[in-house]
């Protein structure tokens, strides 16, 4: 049983990362990195579930560039 749809996966992560963007845009750190990488992770599911190569590497490789981010922060 899915217990959230491909298309609510999608809209749900591209409201994330739009907020992200606006976070950023708002200089509001760190909290802008964990938003936008959650839609991108959101992204990159979906990508894995709709089996589509282009968003798994736009959005995949986002992940690592934002761990740094989340690394940068904890220390």
């Amino acid at each position: 049983m899915n217990f959230i749809s491909t298309n609510n996966l999608k809209w749900a992560s591209t409201v994330l990362i739009l907020t992200g963007i606006l976070l950023t845009n708002l200089n509001n750190y760190p909290i802008n990195i964990f938003i936008h990488g959650l839609g991108a992770i959101g992204w990159t599911v979906a990508g894995l579930i709709t089996k589509d190569r282009a968003l798994m590497t736009n959005f995949g490789l986002q992940i690592p560039i934002f761990a740094l981010g989340y690394f940068y922060w904890f220390i």
